[in-house]
């Protein structure tokens, strides 16, 4: 049995899911992000400047940039005060609506996250590890869709681009949320380019591609390709672009690994995770990039 997004028609698309201009507090006006993204060979792009009143609350129309071959989502970076451990929220919205209406004094995290899915954004728990967020602060966010699992701005800035012990603990208690790879693009440090989504759909329009992300029809990916996932009985067979291991790791300590040269097609077993766990797939390629699946509930 093939699972999302594997299962579904269309193809695959590459994007990028976060990513700041002049708008806010990145280098680079949109017209010249959208150019650097479709000339490396993207398809779409989510410019994402953090919706802040010193910015003027920005939400870019950048319908503008689309062409045939290269579209645009519309979003922004949502703050408001305060984490646990006392800093301001990073909540990525990607399909906002233009006139999503600014912070007011006193509004909460949660309430703003219920006015952007109410307008039928797709939202993402930004870059944990950066900031400390804790698992209590992630669960208090049940509109999320996904937590950004790796964020390469982090990475190469600070080394704090991981999201997967957000992720997992977040799994662990019983909550059903995707992953998401993006840059987090500034442009002024080599951050971009480094982490995207493949996002499955039939045409490359931004409501079909908003859609195939809310329904978590998407993997992300550093550089590796995987081709397909499968489940037959108690074992999943994967393919993908040449790797030198893949694993799939799931609830609890449960974990199996492949490794060799040029694998491309993998199959492992799924015993240890139980009739009622979930799993997810890492491909690393030799040049130790990763792709990840979204979980896998059984």
């Amino acid at each position: 049995m093939k699972i999302p997004p594997f299962a579904r028609a269309g193809r695959f698309w590459r994007g990028n899911l976060h990513t700041h201009s002049t708008r806010s507090d990145g280098k680079l006006p949109p017209e010249a992000v959208a150019d650097f993204y479709q000339r490396a060979g993207y398809d779409f792009l989510a410019l994402t400047d953090h919706f802040w009143e010193v910015y003027g609350y920005p939400v870019t129309d950048t319908r503008a940039l689309r062409s045939k071959s290269f579209t645009t989502l519309i979003g922004a970076e949502l703050h408001a005060p305060l984490t646990a451990k006392g800093h301001d929220w990073h909540i990525l919205a990607v399909g906002l609506p233009l006139d999503y209406a600014p912070w007011t004094g006193g509004e909460t995290i949660q309430s703003m996250c219920r006015r952007a899915v109410g307008a039928g954004a797709f939202l993402g728990i930004a870059h944990p590890q950066w900031y400390g967020l804790t698992t209590e602060d992630a669960l208090s966010i049940p509109e999320a869709h996904a937590v950004e699992i790796y964020n390469h701005s982090c990475a190469v800035e600070c080394d704090r681009g991981d999201g997967l012990v957000v992720l997992e603990e977040v799994l662990a208690a019983g909550r059903r949320l995707n992953a998401y790879a993006a840059d987090d693009a500034h442009f002024k440090s080599p951050d971009a380019a480094g982490g995207w989504v493949m996002v499955k759909a039939e045409k490359l329009e931004p409501e079909l591609l908003l859609e195939a992300l809310k329904r978590g029809d998407y993997y992300s990916s550093q550089g590796p390709e995987i081709h397909d996932i499968a489940v037959s009985g108690e074992k999943v067979k994967v393919a993908c672009s040449p790797a030198a291991w893949v694993s799939v790791a799931g609830s609890g300590t449960g974990s199996r690994c492949s490794h060799g040269h040029d694998l491309e097609r993998v199959t492992l077993p799924l015993e240890c995770f139980g009739e009622d766990g979930w799993f997810r797939i890492t491909v690393t390629d030799a040049k130790n990039r990763r792709a990840w699946s979204n979980p896998v509930w059984r």
